[in-house]
């Protein structure tokens, strides 16, 4: 009970801090947003890594923590381009389908066949991220060329190793904080570059700055659950309740600033309960 718990903690977590992300996105710009969110985040914890003092983990570990960061970071920032020459009824749902998908393949073959009812909740849960990935009736997914497709897949293989790094990286260690620390100093380095890059100003309005600690805080959040989830649990069930998150970000959204949720959005929450209860069979 508790992986499920703590991967839907996750889940709530991500969620509200999409929330966030996209009301400071519009303040600073997606790629700005991200970066501070990240350092933000890291600024947080390491202070309670000085208090709650783990022992130094291997090197493995930092390795492992670290390529889950830099390439959740690269699907991150690989799912904003594709959004920009792309169609997001097409790059939301596709990443966050494939973020999910890649999890449980890797864990059919390493942890083994899961039961009949957690088989099936896969089936629902995936459905469910995929419905409430995407937008109104009138966004038609349409792919014209299957080049269309390539970075939406690319960004949620980078979301799902990030999955999987970081599970194999706090499963086999124990470890907690150092790998929120290696995965989340990979991922600031990162995005830092690609801000220069840019040539964007690393400014932020005063006006902004709450938000933005809002959703550095609650995307570490989601971190921290996803850990515990991964660590007391199968890696596909956790990724899969983790992946969940855009039904939260749609619920605040509807309650938050009156946006309507659609039809598929509706059926895509539906399923994410039923997924959730035959998780817990």
């Amino acid at each position: 009970m508790l992986p499920i718990l703590y991967g839907l903690f996750s889940a709530l977590s991500w969620g509200s801090g999409d929330f966030a992300g996209g009301l400071a996105s519009r303040k600073l710009g997606a790629y700005r947003a991200v970066f501070w969110a990240d350092l933000l985040g890291l600024l947080i914890i390491l202070p309670v890594a000085a208090i709650y003092w783990e022992p130094f983990p291997s090197v493995e570990v930092l390795v492992n923590s670290a390529m889950g960061g830099a390439l959740g970071s690269v699907g991150l920032l690989v799912l904003y381009y594709s959004l920009t020459v792309g169609k997001m009824s097409i790059a939301a749902p596709v990443s966050a389908l494939f973020a999910a998908l890649l999890p449980v393949m890797v864990g059919l073959f390493t942890q083994g066949l899961p039961t009949l009812a957690q088989f099936a909740g896969f089936g629902f849960a995936l459905a469910a991220v995929w419905l409430t990935s995407q937008g109104h009736w009138d966004e038609k997914f349409q792919i014209k060329h299957l080049a269309d497709l390539r970075l939406p897949i690319l960004a949620g293989i980078g979301f799902g190793c990030y999955f999987i790094f970081v599970h194999y990286a706090s499963k086999d260690s124990g470890s907690i904080l150092w790998t929120m620390i290696a995965s989340r100093v990979a991922g600031t380095l990162l995005l830092s570059v690609v801000v220069l890059a840019r040539r964007e100003s690393f400014s932020v309005q005063r006006d902004a700055w709450l938000v933005v600690l809002f959703n550095a805080t609650l995307d570490l959040a989601g971190n921290f659950f996803y850990i515990l989830a991964s660590q007391a649990g199968r890696l596909d069930v956790s990724a899969v309740l983790s992946s969940l998150f855009p039904g939260s970000t749609i619920i605040l959204a509807w309650i938050v600033l009156k946006e309507r949720i659609t039809h598929p959005q509706a059926i895509g929450i539906v399923l994410a309960f039923v997924a959730i209860l035959l998780f817990t069979i």
